[in-house]
């Protein structure tokens, strides 16, 4: 993985070159290139920032030092690099950064980091930035720090860690906080009793002593989900809808009905609003009414899921009507807070699986610059067919497999 930092700081970066990060950077794992946003300035001051049109306080960094900087990083893609990098702004106005979206991020062959400072960037440097490779903006809480630096460490640890050869033992991913939705089990080490300064002996669990795995195993799940409802009680509605053998088993299913119309049309705003925030559009795409999802309810059948009656996902079906033997898929959806846990891919094939018997390829429809989605597509066997029926979407397709022979 190729990693590049524009930072007016970039001492700040220096503990990349540490610990397991650093020995990453060694091993040639990773590839990780600091560039100092002043070397792309042109008055004797290196200026790279500067008052904010329409009043207020604080200073804005300039477009140009960012344009001309980015543009030096794209103009060194390579052949292991591809194109174009996703481009990753830390602030306080993106999206959460999680550890699904770090497993998202990991699967990338190039990431650019851009560090903001002061009151940030002109919003242009994003408009431009998005012409030419992917933005995410995406923020690591609710607070605010003195510049991007702190996030890009924080980040780069959190995806470089899942890289394969990173971390020795690859089991100790498995089972930490955030994986699967819950937080992790409380640990243990030698001596089996430990008396403290205080003369109070505390000892280890009994449950871990025996060698009974399985008892292990059980005592290990209810520690996660009593540590979580006691810590961070919001993340266990998100952990339930995330359990189950294709994620989708635990949520209730439904074909939807005309009354459906208006929780389906909030659920599809969500979603576009999830890609503009990327900052992602539809350029064109009308927006739709709740009419016009009652029309197309008459037209395709709509699969409905929902948690505790909530509605979380949702995506359409029909027969070609031009070609029979061809399976749509479209308006695949999962809301926001859910997004990056495998719901998109369970709710794919659960879409595939609908399917008649008859059927020998799937066509699925979606926009043509829904990066998320487009990869989850195209790891799940679909290649670009053209663009779609809508503006700014583009279809995909997929032979079916065969049935396994029954000789």
């Amino acid at each position: 993985m190729r990693l590049d930092v524009v930072s007016i700081f970039p001492d700040y970066l220096a503990p990349l070159d540490l610990s397991l990060i650093g020995k990453a950077r060694r091993d040639g794992i990773i590839d990780v290139r600091v560039h100092d946003l002043r070397d792309f300035t042109h008055d004797r001051h290196r200026t790279v920032d500067d008052t904010p049109y329409g009043g207020g306080a604080g200073m804005v960094m300039k477009p140009q030092p960012w344009s001309e900087a980015l543009t030096h990083v794209l103009g060194s893609a390579d052949e292991a690099s591809g194109p174009a990098p996703i481009l990753v702004v830390p602030g306080p106005g993106g999206q959460r950064f999680d550890q699904a979206r770090a497993r998202e991020l990991a699967e990338a062959p190039w990431l650019a980091f851009a560090c903001g400072r002061y009151e940030g960037i002109d919003e242009r440097v994003y408009e431009w930035a998005a012409e030419r490779m992917e933005v995410r903006v995406l923020s690591l809480g609710d607070y605010v720090l003195n510049g991007g630096e702190v996030a890009v460490l924080a980040m780069t640890e959190a995806i470089v860690r899942l890289l394969p050869g990173v971390v020795g033992n690859a089991e100790s991913l498995v089972e930490e906080s955030h994986e699967g939705g819950l937080l992790e089990y409380p640990i243990y080490t030698k001596p089996s009793a430990w008396t403290d300064a205080a003369g109070v002996t505390r000892e280890v669990p009994e449950v871990l002593l025996g060698g009974n795995h399985e008892a292990i195993a059980t005592w290990r799940h209810e520690q996660r989900l009593a540590r979580t409802a006691a810590r961070r009680p919001d993340l266990l509605a998100a952990a339930a809808t995330a359990q189950g053998p294709d994620g989708l088993s635990v949520l209730d299913h439904a074909v939807a009905t005309p009354a459906d119309a208006g929780e389906i049309l909030t659920l599809q705003k969500a979603c576009r609003l999830e890609m503009v925030a990327e900052p992602q559009h539809w350029s064109g795409a009308p927006a739709e009414t709740v009419d016009d999802v009652r029309a197309d309810l008459a037209s395709w059948t709509t699969h409905t899921f929902r948690s505790e009656g909530r509605l979380v996902a949702s995506v359409r079906v029909r027969r070609d009507p031009v070609d029979p033997s061809t399976w749509q898929i479209g308006r695949l959806m999962v809301v926001p807070d859910l997004q990056g846990r495998g719901l998109e891919r369970a709710l794919l094939e659960r879409a595939e699986a609908l399917g008649p018997a008859d059927i020998t390829r799937y066509r699925l429809s979606t926009g043509a610059d829904q990066q998320p989605l487009l990869r989850m597509s195209k790891k799940a066997g679909y290649r670009t067919a053209g663009p779609g029926e809508g503006p700014g979407t583009v279809d995909l397709t997929k032979r079916r497999a065969a049935p396994p022979s029954s000789r």
